[in-house]
């Protein structure tokens, strides 16, 4: 993956209902009519365009929210859009996250031009979905599976797992059946709880005990043993693909500093601009967000020139989340000086990191505190 592609990460921010353990830009959608926010979004990628200029895109990524929930006529005008302004490159990425419940539309929206389906089941139990607020069960969750595989698009699940009262023996069985549904990929992220979020309030009164770190660093190792054992290697640390062809390109852009614009409410981007690298929000609201494409032709909140020394610490906590391994002089090319090579021998020694090839990957045991090395390096 080149540091050169570029992808539009879209943000559909409605959902039938509220997960508590979600804190993303989310709202009800009750009976909001989608085609004002449509339209805005329609001029967000106009105005974006006219600012960058032409430049394929190779990935475009309905996130959300629920995406799922919009009209396939709907999907295709945002589709059309991207491709009458900055066009599509050979054999693009076009992801669209669902929910099992609209598997009824899979058919129609890979027909108005997704490619690739990221179905949120979450879980295969059904006492768990209920405690995270889904509204699927796990039957449907395996019937909407199938029938994301029939459209012939490529097919993710996410899941969660340190679930309250999660055993090890229990998340493998759940995961073994995932891993035998018609799918080539799977994002499997613990459950953390979030600031703001139903489950953090639950958590500060006592109400729900997530695992502790000893328990989730057990189960996490349990991923790893069921994920290889069947065919799903890490390239990522919450991430599994079969083959290679079937990882996230949009995410694999991300973790390897790729350029993307962000529009719909509360998206972020990462665009070349005036000779730096900038970090751009849109407006939360949505009424916000239409009311300043309106104004300005796009929807930012705020617009940031990164320095350096911020492109190569965002280069170092993403990178080393990959398989592949962080490019060791091309970070410190960025910062202009050298990794602390004591910090380097000091992980290596210990197991958790290894260099190889002007590359640093983390070990297995290493992947557990990733997040802690990468902020030693980043110092």
């Amino acid at each position: 993956m080149s540091a050169t592609e570029f992808g539009i990460y879209l943000h559909w921010p409605y959902c039938t209902r509220i997960c508590p353990y979600c804190d993303f830009n989310v709202y009800r959608a009750r009976d909001r009519d989608p085609q004002p926010l449509v339209d805005a979004i329609v001029a967000d990628i106009e105005g974006h365009y006219a600012r960058l200029g032409r430049r394929s895109a190779d990935t475009l990524f309905f996130g959300g929210g629920t995406p799922s929930l919009l009209e396939a006529r709907h999907i295709e005008k945002l589709i059309e859009t991207v491709d009458r302004t900055f066009g599509f490159s050979d054999a693009p990425e076009i992801s669209l996250e669902s929910n099992p419940e609209d598997h009824a539309n899979f058919a129609s929206q890979v027909a108005a031009g997704v490619n690739r389906i990221s179905l949120g089941v979450q879980a295969l139990d059904d006492v768990a979905l209920k405690a995270l607020g889904r509204a699927h069960d796990a039957a449907s969750a395996v019937e909407a599976t199938h029938a994301a595989a029939k459209t012939g698009a490529r097919v993710s699940l996410d899941l969660i797992y340190a679930r309250e009262g999660q055993t090890p023996d229990a998340w493998a069985d759940e995961l073994r059946a995932a891993l035998a549904l018609p799918v080539e990929h799977v994002s499997l992220y613990q459950l953390t709880i979030e600031d703001g979020t139903a489950f953090a309030r639950a958590v500060s009164r006592k109400k729900l005990s997530p695992p502790d770190a000893e328990r989730a660093a057990t189960l996490y190792e349990t991923t790893q043993s069921v994920c290889d054992a069947a065919g799903f290697p890490a390239y990522e640390i919450s991430n599994h693909a079969r083959y290679r062809a079937a990882r996230s390109r949009h995410n694999e852009l991300y973790w390897t500093g790729g350029d993307w614009i962000g529009v719909g409410p509360g998206a972020h981007g990462r665009i070349p601009q005036e000779g730096a690298r900038h970090a751009t929000k849109a407006h939360d609201q949505p009424d916000d967000y239409a009311a300043a494409v309106g104004d300005a032709g796009v929807g930012w909140a705020s617009s940031e020139a990164l320095a350096p020394e911020i492109v190569a610490d965002e280069a170092i906590l993403m990178g080393l989340r990959l398989d592949d391994g962080l490019d060791r002089a091309a970070v410190e090319a960025l910062r202009a000086r050298p990794l602390d090579a004591a910090a380097i021998a000091t992980f290596a020694r210990e197991g958790l990191l290894r260099v190889e090839s002007g590359r640093l990957r983390l070990t297995a045991a290493g992947r557990l505190l990733a997040d802690h090395i990468a902020a030693v390096l980043a110092a």
